[in-house]
């Protein structure tokens, strides 16, 4: 049996389901993002039904919601029956899925949640259904085949839902505005959050372990300068007191082992790379991570809104606050 050549098929298919969805996808889904909108914007929240796989899928797409900014939960059906009816309340959204559309729980619980005052959105495979003809507005997942190999374990039609889930809350997301700044206060933990709220200023090296040399100093002493403060490199100003160049531990040894013996002596002007690649203060530590890495350097100056060099930024700074 050929493993690989199954696999394939099943991404196959499921590709070209994904890719009908593309082309049917219509004024129902604007109908949805608007109505999720003016749920998020009065205070309400966005409820997700369903059940077995779809449920599962409706976790995933709450908690993606939630971590745009848009308040949402996941109401069991059952439970909903015996009690949890009582977080619906009118102005919410509920947004339910079920492919067949006649989810028997689903039915069940329709008109109690109609009775709320909710605005219903279905995301069903069956535009006829009793889910669908109950709904505010109907979004159409429908597959032409399951992945399944006997076309029946939701598969097409899962990823149907789970990708028109991911566009609802995407779309959403930049019709409210969602900034960088919106995004990192709902993640403040982990390196996604601090790659999104730390800044240069805030893990940069500074007093005793920054260097900064003029350009006429000998580069022997530059050398004593950089162990003595265990820095990687230092940085040269001009006499404006402005960013010159730069001069790493790397830079003196590749000079060294190329047969240069008496670049000790050299003033480290003549030596330093000008105009090296720098930062502002204010970066955002996720961009300090993107240029070290687009530039393939390990030391990064800082400089302030005069130009003028005030810290440095080492590879090893991003390994110690947990970014990287």
């Amino acid at each position: 049996m050929d493993y690989l050549e199954k696999a394939r098929r099943v991404i196959s298919l499921e590709m070209e389901e994904l890719d009908r969805l593309l082309q049917r996808i219509d004024a129902s889904f604007v109908a949805a993002v608007e109505a999720l909108k003016t749920t998020v914007e009065q205070g309400s929240k966005v409820v997700i039904v369903g059940v077995g796989k779809s449920g599962n899928v409706g976790n995933k797409l709450a908690a993606t919601l939630n971590s745009t900014g848009a308040p949402a939960t996941v109401l069991n059906c059952q439970d909903a029956l015996h009690g949890d009816l009582g977080l619906v309340n009118a102005g919410d959204s509920v947004i339910a899925l079920s492919y067949s559309g006649e989810t028997a729980e689903l039915l069940t619980l329709l008109p109690h949640l109609k009775r709320r005052g909710v605005h219903l959105i279905s995301i069903t495979g069956k535009v006829n259904s009793t889910l669908a003809k109950a709904s505010d507005c109907v979004i159409d997942i429908h597959v032409t085949r399951e992945a399944c190999p006997l076309n029946l374990a939701p598969t097409s039609s899962t990823t149907n839902t789970l990708v028109i889930g991911d566009a609802l809350a995407m779309v959403l997301m930049e019709a409210r505005g969602l900034t960088k700044d919106h995004f990192a206060e709902l993640h403040p933990s982990g390196s996604l959050g601090r790659a999104l709220l730390l800044r240069a200023t805030d893990i940069m090296r500074t007093g005793d372990d920054f260097v900064v040399v003029n350009p006429e100093v000998p580069v022997i002493e530059v050398i004593n300068k950089m162990t003595s403060s265990r820095a990687g490199a230092v940085v040269v100003t001009g006499p404006d007191g402005k960013l010159a160049g730069i001069f790493t531990q790397g830079d003196f040894a590749r000079s060294f082992r190329s047969g240069d013996t008496s670049i000790g002596e050299k003033p480290v002007g003549s030596v330093m790379t000008e105009k090296p690649v720098h930062v502002t203060s204010d970066r955002l530590v996720g961009e300090v991570l993107r240029i070290l890495e687009d530039h393939r350097i390990d030391d990064l100056v800082v400089i302030d809104d005069n130009g003028a060099p005030c810290g440095m930024i080492d590879t090893q700074d991003l390994t110690r606050v947990q970014v990287v």
